[in-house]
């Protein structure tokens, strides 16, 4: 696969994944939260992994880290996306746990913008202080407010300015 084939599937699956969280955690529907929760996770899985192999290969170790361990993270939150909300909070606090790693190790990363980096660390510790909710036996599910709820802008825009910084970036480049 070509590098600009990789950027845009990627950035699509990030787009799609920010579009169906969103859409998924305002939507009163346990059906159709389901649905774009799984097909969203689908989507940054993917792209997850395609980003992962795209820097490791471009010599960008601590990025492909990143983005593995977000697909990965993103693969266990995945597997609770067709149960109750309240049937799965380990796997939930654990896959979240996992999202607060990868977007923070990302955010370290010079590969985006400030303000993606910044968006990005914010969202990071948002779900890091929900995993721990979770993790210490607080009913914290993937809806419930504050935390981790209003992480969810958070790292949606981080989706976003990712997706936005790979596109621009490789716009300029040969395929």
């Amino acid at each position: 696969m070509k590098e600009k084939e990789i950027v845009r599937i990627a950035s699509v699956g990030l787009l799609i994944g920010c579009v169906l969280g969103m859409a998924g955690s305002m939507v009163p529907s346990a059906t159709f939260r389901n649905v774009a929760w799984a097909t969203g996770s689908a989507g940054i899985i993917l792209a997850g992994a395609l980003l992962a192999m795209r820097f490791f290969r471009n010599g960008r170790d601590g990025a492909a880290a990143g983005f593995l361990t977000l697909a990965i993270g993103e693969a266990i939150v995945f597997s609770s996306c067709a149960t109750n909300l309240d049937e799965n909070i380990s796997s939930f606090g654990a896959g979240t746990f996992l999202w607060a790693l990868a977007v923070a190790s990302l955010s370290i990363q010079k590969v985006f913008p400030l303000f993606v980096r910044f968006t990005g660390a914010v969202a990071a510790s948002l779900f890091a202080t929900a995993a721990i909710l979770i993790f210490t036996g607080h009913p914290v599910n993937a809806l419930a407010k504050p935390l981790p709820f209003l992480a969810y802008p958070f790292y949606s825009a981080t989706l976003v300015g990712w997706a936005w910084t790979l596109l621009r970036t490789n716009a300029f480049q040969s395929s």
